[in-house]
C-alpha cells in the first residue's frame, strides 16, 4: 500500500503531502481545489506520459514522491530490485520529476529509472478507475485474468494445468520437428562421424603412445652416437681391456691415490677422512661403469624396429592432424563422437517417440483445455450475476453484466474431442470478454464501450468488489491500491450510500483511494483527507491535510451544502456518519453471506 504521497508544483499545488492508511482513504475539497491534480500526480508516479502543462505556473518543476510498503516477494519490489533499486524492509520509495521545459525523470529506490519501469511498477501496485482511465481492463487479457481468479483455487488449478501441458506438448513438438527437419544433415553427420571413428580405430592409439614414440624413435636413430659416447665414458672411468697400450683411467687413479694416503692416516684423523671419501669415489666410479656397461648392451641398432616406430608414428600424425593436438586428445574426441554417433543413430527411435508423446500431450492439453472453459463459463455466469447485483446497488438497476466466454476456432488448429478446431494457448482456447447491457434491450458490448461517464467508474467498482472474492467467499489476489476518480458522477441519495458502502466492502482487503464530491461516499472513509484552496488575489494554491472529530464534521456539513460551523449542519453530518456506520456493517455482513451462497 501507499503510505505517504508528496505532491508539489503539479497544477494549483504548491506542496502537499497526503498521509494515507490502510483501507478507505477520500478526498474531498472545493471545485477547483485541485482534487483531480492528485489523482494526475499518482499518474505521473506511475508512468504516465509527462505533460508539462502540469507544472505549476512559476515552478522551474514538479515532483510526485510515493512511499510504498510491500511485502518482500511481491511482484513490484522484485521488478524494482531487477532495476536496482534499494528498500528498506519492503518499504520503497519511488518519484517522478517534470521540468517546466518539459523534461522528465524517474527515481525508484534512490536510483534512477526509465519511466518505464514505473510504469511496470505500476500495473502490480494500482488499478486506476475513473472516466479516463481504466486501467484495470484495457487489455482482453486482463479480462480473463479477473474470471480466473474469481473462479477460485479449482479454476487457478485448471489454468495451472492447462499452461504446464501446453509448455510440455510444445516443448516436445519443437523437438519432434527439429529432429524430423534434420534428417538429412543428421544422415550426413553420421557417414562423416563413422567413417573418422573407423579411421582411429583403424590405428588402435593407445594412452600416451606419441610420447612414448617420439622419445624411442630419437634413441634409435642416434644408435650409433650413444654408443660411442659410453663407450669413450666407460673406458676413462674403468680402462679398455682391449687397447694395445692401456691408458690411465679413473678408478685406477684413485686406486694410486688411495695407496699414497694409505701409509699415514694413522697419524691423522683428517687424511683418513680424505681417504673414505677416495673410497666412496672409487665406489661411485665403479657403479657408474657398470651402468654404463648395462647401457651399451641395451643400445642396440635396429633398424627394423627404427623403421616400425617412424610408420607408427606417421599414422598417429594423420590422425593428431585431423582429431586433436596429442594422442590423448583424440582418444577423448573419439569417445565424445561415438556418444553423439549413438545419439544420431537413435534419432529416429526418438522420433517415433516423440511423436507419440506429442499426440498424448496434445490430446490431454485439449481435454484440460475444455474443462478449463467449461469453469469458466460456469464462473462467468456467477460473475455476471454478482456484478449485476452490484450495479443494482449503485444506482444501475437495469444494467446487466455478461461474461462471454467463446473458444477461438482455428481451422489449423488443435482438435478437440468433439472435433472443434481451435487455437490453443497456455492460457486455454478461450476469449474472454466482459459485457454491459447499459438499458434493457441494449445489445451487450464491452465494459468500456457501453458506460458513459461515472457510469463507467461505478461499473468498475462492482467488477473490482466481485472480483474481490471467490464464489466461495476466498480473498482473490490483487492489485494492493485502486484509485476510484468521479465513482459518484450523477448518484445521489440512497445510491450515494450504496457506493460509499461497496468502496468500504472492498476496502476491507485492499487500500482504496477514492476523489469524491458526496457526503454520502466521504462518511465511510477510514481516513478523510481534505484538499484546500488559497488565493490571495494573484496565486491559487492547495494544500491537504488529515481531519477527524469536529474538523471532519465540518467538512461533511460543508459537503452537504449547509453551513461548515451551524449546529444543524453538523447534527446531520454526526447522523451520516453514525447512519454509514451501520450501513458498513449490514453490507459486509451481506457481501459475505452472498458469497457463501
Amino acid at each position: 500500500m501507499f503510505s505517504q504521497m508528496r505532491i508539489r508544483g503539479v497544477g494549483v499545488i504548491d506542496d502537499a503531502v497526503l498521509e494515507l492508511s490502510p483501507g478507505l482513504n477520500v478526498l474531498t475539497g472545493e471545485t477547483g481545489a485541485g482534487k483531480t491534480m492528485v489523482v494526475s500526480g499518482l499518474g505521473l508516479l506511475l508512468g504516465e506520459r509527462a505533460d508539462s502543462s502540469l507544472v505549476r505556473t512559476g515552478s522551474e518543476s514538479a515532483l510526485v514522491e510515493g512511499v510504498v510498503r510491500l511485502p518482500l516477494d511481491h511482484p513490484a519490489l522484485v521488478r524494482a530490485e531487477e532495476a536496482g533499486a534499494d528498500h528498506d524492509d519492503g518499504e520503497l520509495v519511488i518519484a517522478r520529476t517534470i521540468a517546466a521545459a518539459g523534461r522528465s525523470r524517474a527515481h525508484v529506490g534512490g536510483r534512477t529509472a526509465p519511466v518505464s519501469v514505473l510504469a511496470e511498477l505500476g500495473e502490480h501496485l494500482v488499478a486506476v478507475h475513473g472516466q479516463a482511465d481504466q486501467w484495470r481492463l484495457k487489455q482482453g487479457e486482463a479480462h480473463r485474468a479477473v474470471l480466473d481468479d474469481f473462479g477460485g483455487p479449482e479454476l487457478v488449478a485448471l489454468r495451472d494445468r492447462v499452461a504446464d501441458l501446453h509448455d510440455r506438448w510444445r516443448e516436445s513438438a519443437r523437438e519432434h520437428d527439429r529432429l524430423v527437419s534434420e534428417a538429412r544433415e543428421r544422415a550426413r553427420e553420421i557417414d562423416s562421424l563413422t567413417a573418422s571413428l573407423e579411421e582411429i580405430e583403424a590405428v588402435d592409439p593407445q594412452p600416451q603412445e606419441d610420447v612414448a614414440l617420439r622419445a624411442e624413435d630419437e634413441r634409435l636413430a642416434h644408435a650409433d652416437t650413444l654408443r660411442l659416447a659410453a663407450a669413450q665414458a666407460l673406458a676413462d672411468l674403468s680402462g679398455d681391456e682391449y687397447a694395445a697400450e692401456p691408458a690411465p683411467n679413473v678408478r685406477d687413479l684413485i686406486g694410486s691415490a688411495r695407496a699414497a694416503l694409505a701409509p699415514a692416516t694413522a697419524h691423522d684423523e683428517a687424511l683418513a677422512g680424505l681417504d673414505e671419501r677416495l673410497h666412496e669415489v672409487g665406489t661411485l666410479v665403479t657403479d657408474l661403469s657398470a651402468d654404463l656397461t648395462a647401457y651399451l648392451d641395451d643400445v642396440e641398432l635396429d633398424p627394423d624396429r627404427l623403421a616400425f616406430v617412424q610408420e607408427r608414428r606417421a599414422a598417429l600424425g594423420v590422425l593428431t592432424r585431423k582429431y586433436g593436438e596429442s594422442v590423448d586428445e583424440v582418444l577423448e574426441w573419439s569417445g565424445r563422437m561415438a556418444a553423439r554417433l549413438d545419439e544420431l543413430v537413435t534419432a529416429d527411435d526418438r522420433v517415433e517417440r516423440l511423436g507419440a508423446e506429442v499426440a498424448q500431450l496434445e490430446s490431454a492439453v485439449g481435454e484440460a483445455a475444455v474443462a478449463l472453459s467449461d469453469a469458466r463459463r460456469a464462473a462467468g455466469d456467477e460473475f455476471g450475476t454478482r456484478v449485476s447485483e452490484e450495479l443494482a446497488h449503485l444506482a444501475m438497476g437495469k444494467a446487466v453484466v455478461h461474461v462471454d466466454v467463446r473458444r477461438r476456432p482455428d481451422p489449423e488448429g488443435v482438435a478437440l474431442a468433439d472435433g472443434e478446431r481451435v487455437r490453443l494457448s497456455r492460457h486455454g482456447i478461450d476469449d474472454v470478454e466482459i459485457l454491459l447491457a447499459a438499458n434493457p434491450g441494449a445489445a451487450p458490448r464491452s465494459v468500456a464501450k457501453a458506460a458513459s461517464g461515472g457510469e463507467l467508474s461505478r461499473v468498475m467498482l462492482a467488477l473490482e468488489v466481485v472480483g474481490s472474492r471467490t464464489p466461495s467467499g476466498e480473498g482473490v489476489a490483487g492489485p494492493p491500491t485502486f484509485v476510484f476518480d468521479e465513482v459518484d458522477a450523477g448518484v445521489g441519495g440512497r445510491a450515494a450510500l450504496d457506493v460509499g458502502a461497496r468502496l468500504a466492502a472492498l476496502a476491507e482487503h485492499a487500500q482504496v483511494i477514492v476523489v469524491t464530491h458526496l457526503a454520502q461516499v466521504a462518511a465511510f472513509a477510514d481516513r478523510h483527507l481534505v484538499v484546500h484552496k488559497a488565493d490571495d488575489g494573484r496565486i491559487t494554491s492547495s494544500s491537504v491535510s488529515v481531519v477527524d472529530g469536529d474538523a471532519r464534521l465540518r467538512e461533511l456539513s460543508r459537503m452537504m451544502g449547509g453551513d461548515p460551523d451551524s449546529e444543524a449542519g453538523l447534527a446531520h453530518a454526526s447522523d451520516l456518519l453514525e447512519q454509514t456506520g451501520s450501513v458498513r456493517g449490514r453490507a459486509t455482513a451481506a457481501a459475505r453471506g452472498g458469497a457463501r451462497g
